[in-house]
């Protein structure tokens, strides 16, 4: 193998690594968001609607197929298998259509995605007010220090008061109406999240690149067995 060649296998092996570790991060969020003692909340919430349930799973989901692709390239690169290295790269052509799909989505669909977890939060607050269950409570408290608001009553919110982020007095003043908070974050980071889609694309772009730099390098000694005829 020449320098470039050389330096593609690197990359390849570098890239499906950090990539394994991400879909694995990707299952454990799932598995944490649907299991766990302080988001199992989130499943108890009655809005008529799977929107989260879904949710959880495409996390899932994509994290197995991230942790696949990822083993599937290891196996091309380290062992010079063209086979894995074409099953990798077809596999890999797939995810970026979806990665810039699903960016363009997420950034043209924010003001929904927004609305939704606008709506969802409301139900959140009715449901804590005429109930006060504990598992609606953390709920809350993941959203107001996520958003660094406070109820829908923003500074002057006393229904839910002792779900509100930790801080002094003067800071307690300063909360948002998680409502607006919602909303302006998705307003002010639509074009940060396309961003994101489209620069991990453009990883996973030079991935592919360098995968058919090293596919086309290989003899077919490197994958087919001798005939002993």
């Amino acid at each position: 193998m020449d320098g470039c060649t050389q330096m593609c296998r690197v990359f390849l092996i570098l890239f499906n690594f950090l990539f394994a570790l991400v879909g694995f991060g990707l299952v454990a969020l799932g598995m944490w968001l649907r299991f766990g003692a302080e988001t199992r909340g989130f499943f108890d919430i009655d809005m008529k609607t799977t929107q989260f349930n879904i949710g959880v799973m495409v996390l899932v989901v994509t994290g197995v197929l991230m942790l696949l692709v990822a083993i599937i390239g290891d196996c091309g690169a380290c062992n010079n298998s063209k086979a894995a290295l074409g099953v990798f790269s077809g596999l890999l052509t797939v995810l970026i259509i979806i990665e810039i799909a699903a960016g363009v989505m997420a950034f043209m669909w924010s003001d929904r995605v927004s609305d939704e977890l606008v709506n969802f939060y409301a139900t959140i607050y009715a449901q804590y007010v005429n109930t006060n269950s504990p598992s609606q409570a953390v709920t809350l408290k993941l959203f107001h220090n996520a958003f660094d608001c406070c109820g829908v009553g923003g500074a002057i919110e006393m229904l839910v008061r002792d779900t509100c982020p930790k801080g002094s007095f003067m800071e307690k003043l300063m909360y948002s109406s998680c409502l607006g908070a919602i909303k302006e974050f998705f307003d002010a980071n639509a074009p940060l999240v396309l961003g994101g889609f489209l620069g991990t694309a453009g990883i996973m772009l030079v991935a592919l690149v360098c995968s058919s730099v090293l596919y086309s390098s290989l003899k077919p000694s490197y994958y087919s067995s001798p005939n002993n005829y």
